[in-house]
């Protein structure tokens, strides 16, 4: 009985054996297949490499940039460098001399005598950064037997501090320079003062400090206002702006030439009430903007911006390429501007009649080109046919007044500091975050346009002693 159960048991392992034997030279030959298989695709990628390496010696890569055929003309002469940039640097008058004499020759050691200069060799150095200075003022107080009482003198340190505060003016001047003019970070300004100057402040310090001149500056950036309102030209832009995670609006107003000035305001609105209350009834120049219709309410005269109306037409132009009426017609519109800067560029300086006579002649080729497409609502051109109808008084002010731009490019480059600004922090958390960011910026962004130092103009405007009270 026990040989039979043994051999029971050894004929089931036998059958358990040859089962696992057939198994696996199925996977083997499944993997003799793909091995078969990957050689032949071995075979193929070794033909491709072969073909790229035959190819690669007269071809460059796909990332490299083909070489530019040379011409087989005359060679173009070189463009000559501009005058106020043909000259190498130039000397600065030296802060210090140092002189190198050799007393002895320095072949037969002889004493040398007489003495000139052979050649000077300047080197241009910062010296070391002083760390912050700490004045400690000390009232003292002293005794009159006559009154039989202590006196003391008034410490007066206006123009040096604010109010009963320790930070100096200069100081302050120097962060809100750092933070406006150069645009570094708070962290940064730490950093600099701690390694540069040895002075540990804290980030909400240098918060109230930037308050702080905005507080004592708000005269002058009222005057900057005025100044804005009175000028004959002002250019009107805006931007988004967040205020404590709320949407808002910046409102930028710039003035051309060498005393421009750059004016800066936030609001939560963008309507026209918002223009109306900047300009007041105090600016009745020329107001230069885009087609945004918050301007539409100034009804004083306008120019609009033709880079606005120029772009609009190359999209138009771009979008229904196929169509040869659209492409016609916004070839038509562009020829406009550019007729109206060829005659101005050609008869310099035009009269004010003729002036007047050309602005005329491009208004009604203006109102025509409108005409053409304003009722035809659902055509590609009847939007900005529309807009020629509607501007058509306010296209080529230009024109009829000298030195007054087409486009409104000075505003964009204006605001557009704020609107890096707006990219790196979002905006500003506070209220009064955001008064003393546009107060700062209108007061160094228009130093800046004036080719001013924003730094030393800071310190003078703080340093001014206050005006006596009535």
């Amino acid at each position: 009985m026990a040989d039979d159960e043994g051999l029971a048991r050894l004929q089931s392992e036998n059958e358990l054996l040859k089962s696992e034997l057939a198994a696996s030279r199925q996977v083997i030959a499944e993997q003799e297949q793909r091995i078969g298989a990957l050689q032949q695709l071995n075979g193929i990628l070794e033909q491709r490499i072969a073909q790229l390496e035959r190819d690669s010696d007269n071809r460059p890569p796909s990332f490299v940039k083909p070489n530019r055929p040379k011409s087989e003309g005359p060679k173009k002469p070189r463009r000559k460098r501009a005058g106020e940039h043909n000259h190498g640097r130039r000397r600065e008058p030296p802060t210090r001399t140092v002189q190198r004499v050799v007393d002895r020759c320095p072949e037969c050691n002889y004493k040398l005598q007489g003495q000139s200069v052979d050649y000077a060799r300047q080197v241009i150095e910062l010296p070391p950064p002083p760390p912050v200075e700490v004045i400690e003022y000390q009232v003292i107080k002293r005794y009159c037997p006559k009154c039989e009482a202590w006196r003391s003198p008034h410490l007066d340190l206006s123009g040096q501090v604010f109010g009963q505060g320790r930070m100096g003016v200069r100081l302050a001047s120097l962060i809100a320079y750092l933070r406006n003019g150069v645009r570094v970070p708070f962290r940064g300004i730490r950093y600099y003062l701690q390694t540069a100057h040895q002075l540990t402040i804290s980030t909400g310090e240098i918060v109230e400090l930037l308050h702080e001149v905005r507080k004592a500056t708000k005269a002058t950036v009222e005057g900057l206002k005025s100044e804005a309102q009175a000028s004959p030209v002002l250019h009107g832009d805006e931007t988004g702006w967040r205020e404590d995670g709320r949407n808002g609006y910046i409102w930028s107003f710039s003035t051309p030439g060498e005393s421009g000035v750059r004016y800066y305001e936030y609001d939560a609105s963008r309507s026209h009430h918002v223009v109306e209350r900047i300009l007041g009834t105090e600016f009745d120049g020329h107001l230069v903007s885009d087609f945004y219709a918050g301007y539409n309410e100034y009804a004083g005269e306008h120019q609009r911006c033709w880079i606005h109306l120029l772009r609009d037409l190359h999209e138009l132009k771009e979008r229904h390429a196929q169509e040869a009426g659209v492409v016609e017609w916004a070839q038509a519109v562009r020829k406009l501007y550019d007729d109206a800067q060829e005659w101005l560029k050609v008869t310099e300086p035009p009269t004010q009649q003729e002036r007047e006579v050309n602005y005329v002649r491009l208004v009604g080729r203006s109102h025509e080109l409108g005409v053409k497409h304003a009722r035809s609502k659902g055509h590609p051109c009847w939007a900005l046919a529309k807009r020629l109808l509607r501007h058509e008084d306010e296209l080529f002010q230009f024109v009829l007044v000298p030195g007054l731009s087409a486009d409104n490019n000075l505003a964009e480059r204006s605001i557009r500091p704020l609107v890096v600004v707006r990219k790196i922090s979002g905006g500003s958390r506070s209220g009064e975050g955001t008064k003393t960011r546009m107060a700062l910026a209108s007061l160094f962004e228009t130093w800046l346009a004036r080719g001013l130092n924003p730094f030393v103009q800071c310190v003078t405007l703080l340093t001014q002693p206050a005006p006596s009270p009535p």
